[in-house]
């Protein structure tokens, strides 16, 4: 698999200290990444700034791919040892993700599918879609 960028400009909100955009390898529709501005590796290590707006930013995302985007669940992941800075997965489970299971060994599985099988341009207006709409739901952040 590549680290290919296709969507290196896919953000929804660039504040001060957090900046959430499109997952730059992975092609699926609202599979978001909330990425801390400083270089840290915890979410142990936010001040209690970083940490109230972080919710505040989970919350609000998490409640438009609800409610604009329709995503009924997802997944949220952070994992401190990354080669990357500090970051949280918001990952969404769509309907054809079934067929992988629910279970949290199924995420690998579902991203090397999408890698292999959804770089196309159908997929990639989808994605552009979602993330115009949630960039609108956010912008009043």
């Amino acid at each position: 698999m590549t680290d290919e960028i296709l969507f290196p400009n896919e953000t929804i909100i660039k504040t001060e200290l957090f900046d959430i955009h499109q997952d730059w390898q992975t092609p699926i529709p609202g599979f978001f990444i909330i990425a801390s501005a400083r270089k840290i590796r915890s979410i142990a290590e936010f001040t209690e700034t970083e940490a109230a707006e972080f919710i505040k930013l989970i919350v609000r995302l998490r409640q438009g791919m609800k409610d604009i985007l329709g995503i009924k669940d997802a997944y949220l992941f952070q994992n401190e040892d990354t080669d990357y800075d500090f970051h949280l997965w918001m990952f969404p489970r769509h309907q054809w993700m079934e067929q992988f299971g629910r279970k949290i060994e199924s995420v690998r599985q579902i991203i090397n599918y999408a890698k292999e099988n959804m770089r196309n341009e159908h997929v990639s207006s989808q994605i552009k879609e979602c993330v115009a709409k949630m960039r609108d739901y956010m912008a009043n952040f």
